[in-house]
């Protein structure tokens, strides 16, 4: 327990997120005050360069080059991560819990793929591990699941969780933007890196939901076992579909208990233009909780350095306050294995859109697969042909297993009756 009434922070990390930090820290000094009782003061910051040694020197804290430093140093009483990455990360953290110190992260690349090592060992040394900010950003839910929505028990997790996705996609949306013209955009505005894989490929959602799952069904499904789709298959010609039966596409991650065995997945899906989710545009993230109290739903920025920087705030803040460690919210910090429902099995609603030849009986063929393989269709439409003569033929299911769904698609691209890739997607 921490008894000096200051709190003493050693950081790794001066980048956005860092000077984020750094600001809401400096802005926030009597609110910190009056709500811990004590002074959080950054002591210490590791640097990997000179130039940052400045930035450093100009918030009283010291700049250090071995981190090493921030573990050996007595009078730090807590280590923030903030550098990015898995494998330094991991030997911080790692001995940071240790030595028997607290440590803070926005990691959730570490935490999805190593965190319930670490998480059993922050519990073993009675310490915190706290990382409210690796899920959405600036949107509060790590803390609301362990503690203020720990009575509803949450059977669906639904989510809008990167924001570069989001924003690719409300392009190709609103302004029908092809894929690579909206990504050019985001990365022109700063909502997309450099090497956007993580982003578009649909990885940093899965971390993030894993972590989600952890929390909300207190079970640890592996995060190398979880389905991820990105948005690079998305299309402006699904997009405009969508659009026209009443949907907009969404990247989501969803998790839901089914017969107690975990259905959990990343992937872009048609979202009703009624839901709430689908009004989620831009760099924005969202979240919606589902339990027996009734669902809830979470809405904010997911990134950026004040966003970002008060969800790090908020866990030092708890371990200010000298709450008892609950990094996962559940008593045994060695969470069973989820029990994983098999994709196959999945329930859902479908759209299915085929670029075919324009010859009779090729509509007829199709439903034929279709109604062999028990898939009752909801509404199909035939639009006009594109360029190279294909035939697009749209379909809406009922609900069918994605099993059986896939099992259609591969006997009608093996009949030769498509010109071109079969696009599906998930229907909320």
């Amino acid at each position: 327990m921490l008894e000096n009434k200051v709190i003493n922070i050693g950081l790794a990390g001066f980048g956005t997120v860092g000077h984020g930090l750094a600001d809401v820290i400096e802005e926030s000094r009597d609110v910190i005050r009056r709500r811990t009782g004590s002074d959080i003061r950054i002591k210490s910051v590791l640097i990997r360069s000179d130039r940052r040694r400045a930035e450093v020197e100009a918030i009283g804290a010291t700049p250090v080059t071995d981190y090493r430093a921030l573990i050996d140093d007595p009078d730090i009483d807590i280590v923030v991560e903030l550098t990015g990455g898995i494998e330094f990360p991991r030997t911080l953290i790692t001995e940071a819990l240790q030595a028997g110190k607290h440590a803070v992260t926005a990691n959730k690349a570490l935490l999805a793929e190593d965190g319930m090592r670490l998480f059993a060992l922050a519990a073993e040394k009675g310490v915190h591990l706290g990382f409210e900010a690796s899920v959405a950003g600036g949107i509060p839910v790590v803390r609301p699941l362990r503690e203020s929505l720990a009575g509803n028990s949450i059977r669906k997790i639904l989510g809008i969780l990167n924001g570069t996705a989001n924003y690719i996609l409300t392009e190709m949306t609103d302004k029908g933007l092809d894929f690579e013209t909206a990504l050019s955009d985001a990365q022109a505005k700063g909502y997309a890196e450099a090497d956007p894989t993580l982003d578009i490929e649909g990885i940093d959602t899965a971390h993030k939901l894993t972590l989600l799952i952890r929390l909300a069904f207190g079970c640890n499904y592996p995060f190398a076992k979880l389905p991820v789709t990105g948005i690079t298959v998305v299309t402006p010609m699904d997009i405009r579909f969508a659009q026209e039966f009443g949907y907009r596409i969404k990247l989501l991650a969803q998790a839901r208990l089914v017969d107690g065995k975990v259905e959990a997945g990343v992937y872009p899906a048609l979202v009703p233009e009624d839901n709430l989710l689908a009004s989620v545009n831009g760099p924005f993230n969202a979240i919606r909780l589902e339990g027996i109290a009734g669902p809830v739903v979470l809405h904010g920025r997911g990134a950026g350095d004040r966003p970002t920087g008060s969800a790090v705030l908020a866990d030092i803040m708890a371990i200010a306050r000298h709450a008892a460690p609950n990094n996962l919210g559940f008593v045994n910090p060695v969470l069973p294995e989820a029990d994983i429902l098999d994709l196959d099995d999945a329930v859902s609603l479908h759209y299915l859109r085929f670029i075919v030849p324009d010859r009779a009986g090729v509509l007829r063929d199709i439903a034929g697969v279709m109604a062999d393989r028990n898939i009752s269709i909801q509404q199909v439409t035939q639009k006009p042909a594109v360029d190279g003569g294909g035939v697009p033929l749209v379909f809406l299911s009922h609900e069918a297993k994605a099993g059986d769904i896939h099992s259609a698609m591969r006997e009608i691209e093996n009949m030769g009756l498509t010109l071109a890739r079969t696009m599906h997607f998930r229907i909320l």
